[in-house]
């Protein structure tokens, strides 16, 4: 008899205790995964005699004891999936109410002066992102390393501007390749209960699809490390311009979207709170701050729709307000979270 028949076969002599939990396992697609799954029920059921009681389920759609950084990127050979399955990557939100303190009018730029006008342009409008990853190669180089690509839109929306015919006013492109390295629990223990999880190795092409004199682009390579204590993570990322053409839109791009990021998150299973700090690390009032808020929608369903709040203050909320400071808050909601 296989394990995971004999593991259901002590489902049914439990006399179907287990109907609140094992359907999670039959649900996973993933071979590897669902065997796990079938093998924690086994052991908890072996260790107690009795039927496990309903474990919450986790933001990132593990349980709840387990690393969420391992979760997001599988780091741990119990999280990996397989390849080309599409995963949420940067956070995927529509908020319908987002207002900004000094909406950029007339962008521009030191190879393109402020040559169009926009002084219709509402302080109220919507922002929106929607951002997608795949993990395209296994055990790559490295033990446990994998190869990721992403994708991220971002569009700010002048959704309450009818008379106007409620056009986008920006929105940017992101593809990106990103290499993860997991680094051994021998070697990632840390002071104060902090354990270092990985190392992440990254290319990336900004752009905002413009024609001149609206153009705005960069290419960046970055190198990064994320550490985890319980619920908090912080993730550390430097960030190298690269020139690969002589024609450049923004020269003096990185000197207010900063350098590098240092990006701190709780993840508690229910509210989450995340802020970011990019900076240039030279002159400290460039940069942005970041702080974003959520929270289940449907208390039972924690990894479902979210109620979100976002407050940014700084410059680069998008790559045609590179050099634009600005203050906004917005609130809607998060969806697509897998």
């Amino acid at each position: 008899m296989s394990k995971q028949k004999a593991v259901l076969l002590l489902a049914l002599l439990a006399g179907g205790a287990w109907a609140d939990e094992a359907p999670l396992c039959v649900r996973e697609m993933d071979e590897r995964l669902r065997l796990a799954c079938y093998d924690a029920l086994h052991q908890r059921i072996s260790a107690t005699g009795e039927p496990p009681k309903d474990q919450p389920q986790s933001l990132a759609g593990g349980e709840s004891g387990t690393s969420a950084m391992s979760r997001v990127w599988e780091l741990d050979p119990g999280d990996k999936r397989a390849p080309f399955s599409a995963r949420s990557y940067q956070p995927n939100f529509f908020l319908p109410l987002h207002y900004s303190s000094d909406i950029n009018r007339e962008p521009s730029s030191p190879t393109h002066p402020a040559r169009v006008s926009h002084p219709k342009y509402r302080s109220f409008e919507a922002k929106l992102q929607i951002s997608l990853r795949a993990k395209v190669a296994e055990d790559l180089l490295l033990p446990g390393a994998d190869l990721w690509v992403a994708y991220t839109q971002r569009s700010l929306w002048q959704l309450w501007d009818a008379r106007e015919s409620s056009p986008f006013r920006s929105t940017d492109y992101q593809p990106e390749v990103i290499y993860v390295v997991p680094i051994p629990a021998q070697i990632g223990k840390l002071p104060l209960g902090w354990n270092w999880r990985m190392l992440q190795l990254g290319f990336a092409h900004h752009s905002n699809g413009q024609s001149d004199p609206l153009s705005r682009s960069w290419n960046r390579v970055s190198l990064g490390a994320g550490l985890e204590r319980g619920d908090f993570s912080v993730q550390v990322r430097g960030n190298q311009r690269v020139r690969l053409e002589s024609k450049d839109d923004n020269p003096d791009l990185t000197d207010y979207l900063g350098r590098g990021e240092i990006n701190l998150a709780w993840l508690s299973g229910k509210s989450t709170l995340g802020l970011i700090w990019r900076s240039n690390f030279q002159a400290f009032d460039r940069g942005s701050l970041q702080f974003d808020f959520t929270r289940p929608v449907f208390a039972d369903q924690p990894a479902g729709l979210r109620w979100y709040l976002q407050l940014f203050h700084g410059y680069g909320e998008t790559l045609l307000d590179y050099n634009h400071r600005q203050t906004s808050l917005g609130l809607g909601l998060s969806i697509l979270q897998f």
